[in-house]
């Protein structure tokens, strides 16, 4: 088992839901996941907003989806031809015809700065890998903590991947890491063989009573912060909300076909599902195949090789998901309280088949580049907008070029907290989330 605690131990830290009645969780309690370490600071934040981040991983291809160029050389433009948007000066690649409809309710940022190799991490830590950062996810986690009873604030929906994802998080503690899903996955939300609700509750009541006992016991209170999250673990255990909200069957079969029925496509559903039922950030990336290539994977798109045949294969599934999710939550209402990012950890390079000095790519393929894009729809700010602007090869931002930090500092914003408050680290060092904490103006 993982050593989540430190310091005076009791036997009550050591308790496993498991006990209750608890299978599938892989060794270690959800009541050790949830399990806080650090006493709050800052706003509670906006309870309305939500976030869903769609992570692309490996660097898609700014020059063959949102900045395309047209009028440049043939080694340069590549094979795609770009359609206009219902947005004027909004062109978008021809193999995305359903969001070049709906792009009045997105906004593009061109000329986009990242770090250009697969760090992950910084997309959704604002930071380099090994800087030991707390999420984003995690942070919103902690600053909502207890906002609802039976749901978690912090859930992804990436099952693997080729690259690691930063959603740890770090000096927040394990009690604000994601809600996970993995593999057949809903078998962490079932109880166990002869385990129902009322003998869960039975038990649940008694550890209430122990831990009132232990409370009075415990003259330094050290006690106190051990059952909130046990009890918590039994609300979520017990709850059929998140159950349900994971449950894309209860959707109408018309719903899901405009998703998409294949399994990638389908993550983007249960986004909308669990922002619905009040969590408040769900990442995803599209599934994932671990040996070979599908259409349906949309969280490869490291392209050092055939680029051109892969992003034709994958961009109408990437079009028919997202869109679908952007039209989906306007008509349920929900795109004022809900923010939907797609990015990658980094571009292309716009010359094809030319790699970085260190580096490869094929004939076919387009090498790493630190200049991406950043897709971003909903939660109140400014839609149908084209932001920044590269040169006539899309190598390089005319203007000063919006960051990862940025972005983040945005969606802070948008949910109500403050991007410039600190967080206590391990060493008890206080931590600013961002040390550029400066918002995207033109989105709000």
């Amino acid at each position: 088992m993982l050593n989540f605690f430190s310091g005076r131990r009791s036997r009550r830290a050591f308790l496993k839901l498991g006990a209750f009645g608890l299978g599938g969780l892989g060794g270690f309690s959800l009541a050790d996941l949830l399990r806080l370490e650090a006493k709050e600071t800052g706003p509670r934040g906006d309870s309305r907003k939500s976030v869903i981040m769609v992570y692309l991983p490996g660097g898609p291809s700014h020059i063959d989806m949102f900045d395309m160029k047209p009028d440049a050389p043939v080694e340069i433009r590549g094979e795609f031809l770009p359609i206009p948007s219902n947005v004027p000066g909004l062109d978008v690649c021809e193999l995305m015809p359903r969001l070049s409809r709906v792009a009045d309710k997105f906004s593009i940022i061109r000329g986009f700065q990242t770090p250009g190799g697969h760090d992950a991490s910084e997309v959704t830590t604002g930071y380099r890998a090994g800087s030991n950062r707390p999420a984003f996810g995690s942070v919103v986690s902690r600053v909502h903590e207890n906002r609802r009873a039976g749901l978690p604030e912090y859930v992804t929906l990436i099952e693997e991947s080729n690259l690691p994802f930063g959603q740890e998080p770090a000096y927040l503690g394990p009690a604000h890491r994601p809600f996970a899903i993995k593999g057949p996955g809903m078998a962490n939300l079932t109880l166990a063989q002869g385990i129902n609700v009322d003998r869960l509750e039975d038990r649940s009541s008694l550890l209430r009573g122990l831990d009132t006992l232990n409370r009075d016991r415990d003259a330094r209170g050290e006690m106190a912060g051990v059952d909130a999250f046990t009890l918590r673990a039994l609300e979520i255990i017990s709850s059929s909300k998140t159950r349900d909200a994971f449950d894309v069957t209860q959707e109408t079969r018309e719903v899901r076909e405009m998703y998409g029925l294949d399994p990638a496509s389908t993550h983007f559903l249960q986004a909308r599902r669990l922002v619905e039922a009040g969590v408040k950030v769900v990442t995803l990336c599209g599934g994932w195949v671990e040996k070979g290539h599908s259409a349906a994977n949309l969280s490869n798109w490291d392209t050092h090789d055939n680029n051109f045949p892969r992003v034709r294969e994958q961009l109408p599934y990437f079009d028919r998901a997202l869109s679908a999710l952007i039209t989906d939550l306007h008509q349920r209402g929900l795109d004022k309280d809900v923010v939907v990012v797609a990015c990658g950890e980094m571009g292309r390079a716009p010359r094809v088949g030319v790699p970085n000095p260190g580096s490869n790519a094929s004939a076919s393929g387009r090498d790493h580049w630190p200049i991406g894009f950043c897709w971003i729809s909903g939660g109140g700010l400014r839609m149908g907008q084209v932001i920044g602007e590269t040169d006539r090869h899309g190598g390089s931002s005319t203007v000063r070029p919006l960051t990862l930090q940025n972005l983040l500092a945005t969606l802070y914003h948008v949910l109500g907290i403050d991007p410039t408050q600190t967080f206590t680290d391990h060493l008890g060092r206080p931590q600013f989330l961002l040390t550029d904490p400066q918002k995207i103006v033109a989105l709000t």
